[in-house]
């Protein structure tokens, strides 16, 4: 079983795991826990009812230490697996795996939103966020893809094919500070067949004034009033 104490001597598994280094991840877990015992009090039983035998009785589960549950819930986050392999990860099956991440992911993100890390979500507050005050505007945009599970309908099918993935995916913009290395900006979730500029038209974000904005080839026309941007250019090393 994957386990906070076994992963955090490992500085570069940890990161590729959760995203977090080991010191970010000790700075988020004081709110985590906080939050997590506010949402799930230890006097009440999973279905908020009063617990009648004392706490730690029973069977013993899988995520006890607070630590293990941000770990599994962060993981699962980062490397969005299917449940039945996240499950394998943490000693659990499907429906143990689904229970959890139900019950933890609103813990993740009022801790983030509580600590100024969670992303807006609002594309015409960007330049009001935390997250862009806290460096000078140097942004780069992009969009991601992950892949799902392939839907029955078939409408729907087609609105998730990625041509680019070649299988069906969901997709979201991102708009990440530079400087920080943060993600400022998260965009709704859509279809993988919908292109990155699309997107960014779709979904206006305001930019403070002087913004550079380095984009690639996707994002080919996209030119916001008060924005310089740029396209990277790869090395000859990459491209050979």
């Amino acid at each position: 079983m994957l386990t906070y104490n076994d992963l955090k001597l490992k500085s570069k598994e940890f990161l590729a795991a959760t995203g977090l280094n080991p010191e970010e991840f000790e700075r988020l877990l004081p709110v985590y826990k906080e939050k997590y015992s506010a949402l799930c009090p230890p006097n009440q039983t999973k279905k908020g009812k009063h617990r009648q035998r004392r706490i730690g009785g029973g069977m013993k589960g899988k995520l006890q230490l607070d630590e293990d549950k941000l770990l599994f819930i962060l993981v699962y986050q980062k490397t969005y697996p299917l449940q039945t392999m996240h499950g394998l990860q943490f000693d659990m099956s499907q429906p143990q795996v689904n229970y959890w991440v139900h019950q933890l992911l609103p813990v993740l993100q009022q801790s983030l939103a509580e600590m100024g890390m969670k992303p807006e979500r609002d594309s015409k507050m960007v330049d009001k966020s935390v997250l862009m005050a806290e460096t000078d505007a140097d942004l780069t945009i992009d969009g991601t893809e992950r892949r799902r599970q392939r839907p029955k309908d078939s409408q729907e099918q087609e609105e998730h094919y990625s041509g680019k993935k070649k299988t069906h995916t969901d997709k979201n913009l991102v708009l990440v500070n530079n400087e920080s290395k943060k993600v400022v900006y998260l965009s709704p979730t859509v279809g993988g067949k919908t292109h990155d500029k699309k997107m960014a038209d779709e979904n206006p974000i305001s930019y403070p004034t002087g913004t550079t904005l380095g984009k690639d080839t996707g994002f080919q026309g996209y030119e916001p009033v008060g924005v310089i941007t740029f396209q990277p250019k790869k090395s000859q090393k990459e491209k050979s």
